[in-house]
């Protein structure tokens, strides 16, 4: 199991806590200090496309008109931290957030 998120973020943390503690060892990828590559990036946008990005961030704000413009693979290869978080990919299988139906999917009823 791969997950993508950062190490700041409460709800990367609270996800994480939940998953270690059902049994599943995830490897951590953190979105800022490692980067996406590649091959992940055009899987994500390829899986969740404009669900990708975090409207709601901080780094969105901040954008230019311009910038929020861009696709998906540009917005989120410029800017990482724009990813919806987390992004966990189980043996293929790709989940976004952390919302009642992905935590069922890992952790059960």
């Amino acid at each position: 199991m791969r997950f993508f998120g950062l190490k700041s973020c409460d709800t990367c943390r609270k996800a994480f806590k939940s998953l270690t503690a059902s049994g599943h060892t995830p490897n951590v990828i953190d979105v800022r200090a490692d980067g996406i590559g590649d091959n992940d990036l055009a899987t994500i946008v390829a899986t969740f496309g404009e669900a990708a990005i975090n409207r709601a961030s901080t780094t969105w704000r901040g954008l230019s008109d311009d910038e929020k413009a861009a696709d998906p693979t540009t917005l989120l290869a410029t800017h990482p931290t724009l990813m919806k978080r987390p992004v966990i990919d189980a043996d293929g299988q790709w989940t976004i957030g952390w919302k009642a139906d992905v935590q069922a999917k890992y952790l059960g009823d």
